[in-house]
């Protein structure tokens, strides 16, 4: 990853620190708070205050000011510079020797013991193992043999503490508490001076470069590694200068501006350890909208859809990007500093009309996603009523799916977006919503009637009855009940079909409508009404009066209709009959006399008024119809079975004599009665011999007929008649036997004497027995006569537990 983390900005020019001296090099620097000292190869400390400045610009600038120069007189370059700020003291290295001078003079301490001769290098351990506050621990590298020494460093002298042996002859080293970090001729390692654990690291090529060996925190070491790992810091010999780090955000910025942005969440990443949770969480999720941004651009969708959801991107900085998808009365104001350098989609795709439809289909997918999240939370309407724009212009099917559930959509924003693209019906959807039925309606309906053109449904006019169906406003149910009768009766009465009857309910609701009023209503809408009345009746089964005689009128007013048509249309009276019969038959509400009264004269009828007579109890008259007048001997049968039915035997039984006395009506001429009514005759008695008296039947029956002809009959009444005869027997013997037992129960009980006495008390009422009349319950246990019998009022299955018992003592 290559990204600028520092610039350099000029401390100390040339001039100031060397003149004109062109031979003049700076071997070491050392700085401690706003004091820079500077080491030179003619033997100089120069001694410098720094001022720290930010520009107008907000970049960092220095003013240097030269406090003293000081010569140490020994012809060597200064090799390296160390502060002991709580000793005011600089410790040197020059000419193989280490010294100490005032921080302040620059002048030499006046004691001879402070040096130490024979040095290649030193450092100081800033994590001393010393608990002295005034001194100062150092690590010292002989130049002539393989040890590294241990000193404390005094205001005025030098204390040699420790001295370690090494396996080669060291060339760099930093101390940490009691570790040495040694750079051998080839070689890294680690070394406790302490327990003498040594630990070899890596090796080096010092022919490639120098060895660094620097600590950079608690047991922590940085080296210059193979292959040209580490960080190197790189000074000028002719000037000094402080590398100034840019701010973090600064590099992220200005990876994303180069939109590498792999690179950019990359290091962002890898400060995460260095920067406060809370500031890393903001900076994280910024830099997350940002690339994600960015990806957007480059039509990476998936990629920049992970980014905006995982850095909780406020979804209207995406939806401010659309053109008029934000509602007008939204609050939203763009991030600043801006996530992007887009002004709009327009400006993004540069003209490009499929990169442009690309990202609609795109925002259409995130804001499908987003909106039941906690992405959308606080900012529901605008989510919603920008999805609703896209799906509208995109002609989108989820657009109904989102009206049809709960939603935010703001009706004034998505009205006259509706409208542009012609969706009234989701408009209309979209009124019912926000509790405008009557607007939605009134629109709908000015689509069916072809004033306005929307093809989304093309039942839109079921799907407004269906709406009327189940409207909870009853005024607006009348208004369009009769445009929907006139459209079509048949479908336009499902609006009250489909409705709650009030009359059903314990308590009428305020969205029911009477059924009584709708009747009196569908008076001009006969059809309908015939329609709505079998709802009732029929589908419903409200058993009222008034409802069944309205139907069956209506019913019969229909057959007539029909029958007086020139010519009738026979499939047409065939299914009114049928459906008059129907009722005729299952229903006991309607007014029988009314009906006959209707059907009287019409000869067409018969079948209908013979069960009109049924339904009086005059079922002669009702036979006589269907014997004599319609020769229908099956549906004389039928009548029968339909007559009888939920009825005790007995009656069925003198129904079926009353249709066989029918047929063999001696009353009749002769001729009448032979032929087809005895066939007839025959055909009941073989059918339904069981349900004859076969003695009557044999009474009635003429002298001439042949057995044979009733052989079917007279088997099966023989049959019956066996069957019976066993049958009783049976129950006899079962009854019998029953009795025995109960009889020998009986005695059981009376074997064995009960003993009352005076001192004995009864076990109902807890009073003595004066007499020795009592009644003994099972298992012998004596009571009153009289509580027994209060018992037996109260409890009647005791009756059967209790025996009389008249006992002595």
């Amino acid at each position: 990853m290559s990204v600028k983390a520092f610039e350099l900005v000029p401390a100390v020019e040339r001039e100031l620190l060397m003149g004109d001296k062109a031979r003049i090099n700076i071997e070491c620097i050392e700085c401690c708070g706003k004091h820079l000292y500077v080491g030179t190869n003619d033997c100089f400390i120069h001694h410098f205050l720094l001022e720290e400045h930010a520009t107008t610009k907000g970049m960092l600038s220095y003013t240097v000011q030269k406090l003293l120069f000081k010569y140490l007189g020994l012809k060597k370059p200064v090799e390296a510079l160390k502060a002991a700020s709580a000793l005011e003291r600089i410790i040197v290295l020059c000419d193989a020797t280490v010294s100490v001078i005032d921080m302040i003079t620059l002048e030499p301490v006046p004691s001879g013991g402070a040096k130490i001769k024979g040095v290649a290098a030193f450092c100081v351990n800033e994590n001393p193992v010393n608990g002295d506050p005034f001194c100062v621990e150092i690590g010292v590298l002989s130049a002539r043999r393989r040890t590294v020494q241990i000193y404390m460093v005094y205001e005025d002298r030098v204390q040699l503490v420790k001295e370690v042996n090494t396996p080669g002859q060291p060339c760099a080293v930093s101390l940490d508490g009691y570790f040495l970090c040694l750079a051998l001729s080839t070689q890294y390692m680690i070394l406790n001076y302490s327990t003498g654990a040594a630990q070899d690291l890596f090796p080096y090529d010092s022919e490639e470069r120098k060895p660094i060996v620097k600590r950079i925190g608690r047991e922590e070491f940085l080296l210059a590694a193979p292959g040209g790992l580490g960080k190197v810091v790189l000074a000028s010999t002719k000037a000094v200068y402080v590398l100034v780090p840019l701010p973090l955000e600064r590099q992220i910025q200005e990876l994303l501006a180069g939109h590498r942005v792999e690179e950019a969440l990359a290091l962002t990443e890898g400060v995460r350890r260095n920067i406060p949770k809370d500031k890393f969480q903001i900076l994280h999720k910024r830099i997350l909208q940002q690339a994600g941004f960015i990806q957007f651009g480059q039509l990476q969708f998936l990629e920049a859809k992970e980014h905006f959801r995982t850095g909780q991107l406020d979804v209207r900085e995406l939806i401010s990007l659309y053109p008029l998808l934000l509602p007008a009365s939204s609050s939203f104001a763009r991030c600043h500093p801006p996530l992007h350098g887009f002004a709009d989609l327009n400006h993004l795709a540069q003209g490009d009309q499929d990169k442009v439809q690309r990202c609609k289909r795109f925002l259409i997918t995130y804001l499908g996603e987003v909106r039941s999240t906690e992405g959308a939370n606080g900012c529901q309407e605008d989510v919603d009523t920008a999805l609703l724009k896209l799906y509208a212009e995109q002609d989108h099917e989820s657009l109904l799916d989102l009206l049809a559930s709960p939603n935010a959509c703001l009706l004034a924003d998505s009205a006259p977006w509706l409208e542009k693209h012609h969706k009234y019906f989701a408009l209309g959807l979209l009124y019912h919503y926000n509790g405008q039925d009557s607007a939605a309606l009134q629109l709908w309906v000015q689509v069916v009637n072809g004033d306005l053109q929307d093809s989304t449904r093309s039942d839109l006019y079921e799907y407004i009855v269906d709406f009327l169906g189940f409207c909870s406003n009853p005024d607006l149910v009348w208004k369009y009940a009769d445009w929907a009768l006139q459209r079509d009766q048949t479908i336009g009465v499902q609006i009250f079909t489909r409705r709650p009857v009030g009359q059903d309910q314990v308590k009428e609701q305020k969205d029911q409508v009477n059924p009584d009023d709708v009747i009196t209503y569908l008076g001009k809408h006969s059809q309908a009404l015939l329609l709505y009345l079998e709802h009732l009746v029929l589908g419903r089964r409200i058993q009222k009066e008034k409802l069944h005689t309205h139907l069956a009128v209506q019913y019969t007013d229909r057959v007539l209709f029909l029958l007086s048509q020139s010519p009738p249309v026979d499939q047409q009276v065939s299914v009114a009959r049928d459906k008059l019969q129907l009722l005729l038959r299952e229903s006991s509400l309607y007014r029988v006399q009314l009906l006959l009264g209707k059907i009287q004269e019409c000869d067409q009828l018969l079948l209908e008024r013979a069960t009109l007579h049924g339904k009086l109890e005059e079922h002669d008259k009702a036979l006589h119809i269907l014997v004599h007048q319609l020769k229908d001997f099956p549906a004389a049968e039928a009548y029968c079975v339909w007559g009888s039915a939920s009825r005790d035997p007995a009656y069925q039984q003198s129904l079926f004599h009353l249709l066989l006395g029918v047929y063999l009506d001696r009353d009749l001429p002769s001729s009448t009665v032979t032929g087809e009514l005895e066939m007839a005759a025959v055909d009941l008695l073989n059918r339904h011999g069981e349900v004859f008296d076969a003695v009557r039947v044999l009474d009635l029956l003429p002298e001439g007929w042949s057995l044979q002809l009733l052989r079917p009959f007279l088997g099966r009444a023989l049959r019956g008649s066996m069957h019976a005869c066993r049958t009783s027997q049976v129950a006899l013997g079962l009854a019998r036997s029953e009795n025995l037992q109960l009889q020998h129960d009986r005695l059981e009980q009376r074997r064995s004497p009960v003993l009352v006495s005076q001192k004995k008390g009864c076990v109902l009422c807890h009073n003595t027995f004066s007499e020795p009349d009592c009644v003994c319950l099972p298992g012998g246990v004596p009571v009153h006569t009289h509580c027994a019998a209060q018992r037996v009022v109260r409890d009647s299955p005791t009756r059967r537990q209790l025996a009389n018992s008249n006992n002595h003592t």
